[in-house]
């Protein structure tokens, strides 16, 4: 049985300020996609979707004159890094298994190849996932962050997605 669900991730301070300032569409979007990814890579599906869901927790607004600036992103972002930081020290606060936090707080920050050192990395199966889930909602423009819909949606969705994990721990321990 899971200590800590996706809805007591979603519903604390921090996510709401951090991960609403990234896009919560898109981190709904993101865990829906590491959750079916999971099952294709071998992975343990509630810890895709966590790391799913807040891959971007780190997101500063980079903006020059009221503008967004893309370039000064490009160049200055670290949010990998610190959305690392911010996931794991989340989690721990929520109670999560410290193990699970650190594998969440890594595939948070290799999900982008901002983060990743030159030359040949080998990411893990849960990193590949959240980098594969991310990658699947991008859209132009980096306009998958500027999605929105109505909050009652984003928990509805949220309560839904913790119920598939649920079904399919469920069905792990029947196996």
């Amino acid at each position: 049985m899971r200590k800590v669900t996706l809805k007591n991730i979603y519903q604390h301070p921090i996510t709401q300020k951090y991960v609403r300032r990234s896009g919560m569409a898109h981190a709904i979007s993101v865990a829906n996609h590491a959750f079916h990814l999971a099952k294709t890579y071998g992975v343990n599906p509630d810890l895709a979707a966590k790391a799913g869901f807040l891959h971007d927790i780190g997101h500063y607004n980079w903006y020059r004159n009221g503008e967004w600036d893309y370039q000064l992103y490009k160049n200055c972002d670290i949010h990998p890094i610190k959305g690392a930081e911010r996931a794991h020290k989340l989690l721990v606060r929520l109670g999560e298994d410290k193990q699970a936090a650190k594998e969440i707080a890594h595939a948070v920050l290799f999900h982008t190849e901002s983060a990743l050192p030159e030359g040949n990395f080998q990411l893990s199966p849960l990193q590949k996932v959240v980098h594969l889930a991310d990658e699947k909602d991008k859209q132009p423009g980096d306009l998958h962050h500027y999605r929105n819909i109505d909050p009652k949606d984003e928990l509805r969705l949220i309560e839904k997605l913790d119920t598939k994990i649920d079904q399919h721990e469920d069905s792990e321990i029947i196996v």
